[in-house]
């Protein structure tokens, strides 16, 4: 039986600041330029929201010209795309490491997979905020299903998978693929508690909310 509390080897998180940003304009390559201005707009939607984003706005947080943003992305429908897509891949890295590092038992990577979503990088007020506003506004839906639709389908299939190991395992009576929607859906649940309340619960306590929830499907594997 697995104590999520129990320390655990963990990949390193993504890195999300670049060394090269502290660097003069002139002298930042496209890579690290374009990088500064994808954060910008990471902390933009999580300030303004999806419609409140601007490229002007953008500008402004990251401390550089309108125009310069224009060279870089083109139009604000370009830099929503990159900065989704960015946090996607951010994201899809982060639980597959997580999940390479896990022993192979079905508990462990549960426990690793639901650890992943709550790795301090990730669940930064900024990107917190920013999922939120992507989540959110009907017009950000068509370039969210464009940019996270396929590795969305990775997530869940791997939880299913799990969790279907698991109720072999246990012989429990529950429908695996109903066990991890439940997960996902709490674990979905928490994120949006962060982001919304007024006075949120910090993601130690939303872990242990959705380690509760596994001990519910799987009485046998967690406690």
């Amino acid at each position: 039986m697995l104590d999520p509390n129990k320390e655990t080897d963990v990949p390193p998180e993504p890195a999300t600041v670049l060394a090269e940003a502290n660097r003069s304009p002139r002298t930042q390559s496209r890579e690290v330029r374009r990088q500064q201005l994808i954060e910008a707009t990471i902390s933009t939607l999580a300030a303004r929201g999806f419609a409140r984003t601007t490229l002007t706005e953008v500008a402004k947080t990251a401390g550089i010209s309108h125009g310069l943003v224009l060279f870089h992305f083109e139009t604000k429908e370009k830099l929503l795309t990159e900065t989704l897509t960015f946090m996607t891949e951010e994201y899809h890295q982060n639980w597959q490491a997580a999940l390479a590092a896990a022993p192979a038992d079905p508990a462990a990577q549960l426990l690793a997979l639901i650890k992943a979503d709550f790795a301090s990088a990730i669940t930064t007020p900024a990107r917190l905020g920013a999922w939120c506003a992507f989540w959110g506004e009907a017009q950000s839906r068509p370039i969210y299903q464009e940019a996270c639709g396929e590795k969305d389908a990775a997530y869940i299939r791997q939880l299913e998978v799990i969790c279907e190991e698991l109720v072999r395992q246990g012989g429990y009576g529950v429908d695996a693929i109903i066990a991890a929607r439940i997960l996902r859906v709490v674990i979905e649940g928490t994120w949006l508690d962060m982001m919304t309340m007024q006075n949120p619960y910090a993601p130690t306590e939303a872990l242990r909310t959705v380690m509760s929830t596994a001990a519910l499907c799987f009485p046998k594997h967690f406690r």
